[in-house]
């Protein structure tokens, strides 16, 4: 049978030659062997022959020295980076020595990846600086602050929005430890550190920038603007207002003196308020000057204040001395210009607010309906946004609107942010009612209260004045109307919280001291508002009566104690100093009069339950009764002197019917020493001395008994022996 043609194809190709195509190269056998290879570098650089390696460094678990981990921080795999990072905690934490000494090379390092593009290199950076910045003391972090800000606001402006976001927790973490180097010169126009990370913060919220003219509208800061998570919103604005109260607060410490600072244009002159503001200072809050005691012979020991001559002592410091007296005038300067500068408004602070105006009603736009609803629980996100818009909104128009000249523009600006957060108030949560929630929803209504009281003196104050072109006068009426409304509510809020009554939603959280600091200015402005008519004159009553009854009923022990008697006794002080110049006075309601009178009558009693436990708080008392005999306020009459002498007899000495003679918390008092002449016991003396010159005969002898009583055997019965001699020789 003859084969198939299959078969005959199939046994012919196996000794077939393939035919070369054209542009085809020659086709390797199938046997054959492909003897090709590749070569590759490697780099270990820990294990190099030519490098004598210190067996002796310290090293990670990992065996890497610190060397090992600044090479290792530059690698390209994310992985090593963030390990390096820990490694470096590792080490420092295990070897704090090291720091000394590789300070600067650890920053120069480390600083590099806070733009670092893997979320997780830049999240074990702020970990590691957190726990690191801390530990290292001010004056090494400083000069290292220009370089840790230069790749700080470099990430602030890079392409990723997130890598901006972080930038922004890194600022937070610098904030807590170099503020002032990071506002330096952010109200300048001048390429400083403060000015580039304002900027910074302009450009993540697509606010604008504060470069152009002063009354044109916002220039826009980039094309490249993104829309950000209300999370990240959150964490930019936290770190915004931060900066400006680190950065308001640094410029205006010289003006700062105490927590009274509203009454500062109720005065002719910045000095007068200076004096005022100390006249209840503590000598425990201020500097005290060097004593020593007199001898009439030097103990060569004693070389505590040697004598030297001044011309040696200012030669040899000459170049020091100046640049302190420098320092002083420039302080002094700007102290006395503080004044010119808020009167007519600072330009930046106008043009800042003026830019962030619209970002800051458009987040509390989107946040009030959800946080204010009444039928749900507020977010956590949107509640914190909404309080660090008013945040801000009370730094900067806090700043611009003062009592004496506001800024016309400023007040339209900030009339329009408290109308939208008018039909919330006052601020409750409907839902959960933890304390978190409720200190958030507190703060709120504190700083509504606070922007209101300033918007109405501010409104009041340019009633005189000539208005824009722009604004008619029924415009004009209609906003006062407005203001005089959102006054009223305020009122009510206020007296509510000093009475400490109950809402128809929840109890009003109790005032903390500072709480109730930051209530003051609401309190005066409603008190010391100058177009006062028959009306208004009747509710400023209620709040005064309201202040004085609130500290009437605090206890010697509350942590408010020491705040409620300051806000009255500056009240009662107001009127015996000759530079006041304010609306506010106690009328002749006889009811004002007898509060005050039996506020007065306490304070003795006040005085024995702090006894030593407190000396700051009773040398405050001591002063105020001082103050008050020496200016002899009308409220010292004869009915008070005669209470006040019968209450401090007690303080100093008391028979007990079974115990028999006790002395008072007086002799408990820490000893006056050489050191402070007229330290807390002798200053109480002074006032007794003066009760028992002016009083009743009777009464003041029953408290000059009891203090010759307690005295026996003391340092200051000598002292109490010279006052008696000098008094009685005038009376």
């Amino acid at each position: 049978m003859p084969k198939s043609a299959k078969r005959r194809k199939e046994k012919a190709a196996d000794f077939a030659k393939a035919k070369l195509k054209l542009g085809k190269g020659k086709q390797a056998p199938s046997n054959a062997i492909d003897t090709s290879f590749k070569a590759r570098s490697i780099a270990l650089p820990s294990q190099s022959i030519a490098v004598q390696k210190d067996d002796t460094a310290p090293t990670t678990r990992r065996k890497l020295s610190l060397d090992d981990l600044l090479v290792n921080i530059k690698h390209h795999n994310s992985g090593t980076r963030k390990d390096t990072i820990f490694g470096f905690r590792e080490l420092l934490d295990a070897h704090w020595e090291l720091i000394d000494s590789s300070l600067p090379i650890l920053v120069n390092a480390t600083v590099r990846i806070i733009g670092d593009e893997d979320a997780g290199v830049r999240k074990a950076l702020l970990s590691f600086y957190s726990w690191l910045l801390p530990r290292i003391p001010k004056e090494d972090l400083v000069p290292h602050a220009p370089l840790i800000l230069l790749f700080t606001t470099s990430a602030q402006t890079h392409i990723f929005p997130e890598i901006r976001i972080d930038a922004v927790r890194f600022l937070n973490i610098f904030l807590e430890h170099f503020p002032e180097v990071i506002v330096s010169g952010w109200d300048t126009a001048n390429n400083s550190h403060g000015s580039r990370v304002l900027e910074g913060y302009l450009g993540v919220l697509s606010a604008g920038t504060i470069t152009g003219d002063a009354e044109g509208l916002p220039v826009a800061t980039s094309t490249a603007s993104v829309m950000l998570t209300p999370a990240s919103k959150l964490v930019v604005l936290h770190s915004l207002s931060r900066f400006l109260e680190a950065a308001t607060g640094f410029q205006t410490t010289s003006s700062t003196f105490d927590d009274a600072w509203f009454l500062t244009s109720s005065f002719n002159t910045t000095e007068a308020y200076i004096a005022f503001s100390q006249l209840l200072q503590p000598s425990s809050t201020q500097n005290p000057s060097p004593h020593k005691a007199w001898s009439s012979e030097m103990d060569p020991e004693d070389d505590v204040s040697p004598v030297s001559s001044s011309l040696a002592t200012r030669a040899s410091n000459l170049s020091i001395q100046l640049q302190e007296l420098s320092n002083d005038i420039a302080l002094c300067r700007t102290f006395c210009e503080v004044g010119a500068s808020t009167s007519s408004g600072n330009p930046f602070v106008v043009r800042l607010a003026k830019t962030l105006h619209p970002t800051l009603i458009s987040i509390f736009l989107d946040c009030a309906p959800v946080v204010f609803s009444p039928s749900s629980s507020p977010p956590e996100t949107e509640m914190e946004l909404v309080l660090a818009v008013v945040s801000i909104t009370r730094i900067l128009y806090g700043l611009i609107i003062q009592e004496s000249s506001p800024i016309l523009s400023a007040i339209d600006e900030l009339q329009t942010i408290l109308g939208y957060m008018a039909p919330f108030f006052p601020f409750y949560s409907s839902g959960r009612k933890d304390v978190k929630t409720e200190q958030v929803f507190q703060d709120l209504n504190l700083t509504y209260c606070d922007l209101t009281s300033r918007l109405v003196l501010a409104s009041q104050n340019t009633g005189g004045s000539t208005p824009r072109q722009s604004t008619s006068r029924g415009k004009k009426e209609r906003q006062l109307g407005r203001n005089a409304s959102q006054a009223d509510r305020v009122q009510e809020y206020v007296l509510q919280i000093l009475h400490e009554q109950v809402s128809s939603s929840q109890l009003v959280r109790a005032l903390t001291p500072t709480a109730y600091n930051s209530l003051l200015p609401t309190v005066w402005s409603l008190l010391n508002y100058s177009g006062r008519n028959g009306e208004h004159l009747e509710r400023s009553e209620e709040v005064l009566e309201a202040i004085v009854e609130h500290a009437v009923k605090k206890g010697s022990k509350s942590a408010l104690k020491r705040s409620t008697f300051n806000s009255v006794a500056r009240l009662v002080l107001l009127e015996t100093d000759v530079h006041y110049q304010g609306a506010f006075q106690f009328g002749t309601g006889t009811e004002v009069n007898k509060m005050i009178e039996e506020w007065l009558s306490q304070l003795p009693q006040v005085l024995w339950e702090l006894g030593p436990s407190n000396p700051s708080t009773s040398e405050s008392i001591v002063l105020f009764l001082l103050r008050l005999l020496q200016r002899r306020s009308r409220f010292i009459h004869e009915q008070t002197l005669t209470s006040l002498q019968t209450r401090f007899a007690p303080y100093f000495h008391i028979t007990h019917p079974t115990r028999g003679a006790i002395r008072g918390p007086f002799t408990r008092l820490p000893k006056n020493g050489l050191a402070l002449p007229s330290g807390l016991r002798r200053r109480i003396l002074d006032v007794v001395i003066l009760l028992c010159t002016h009083g009743s005969l009777s009464s003041g002898t029953i408290l000059r008994d009891a203090v010759d009583s307690a005295l026996v055997d003391t340092e200051d019965d000598e002292y109490w022996a010279h006052l008696k001699r000098d008094y009685m020789s005038r009376s």
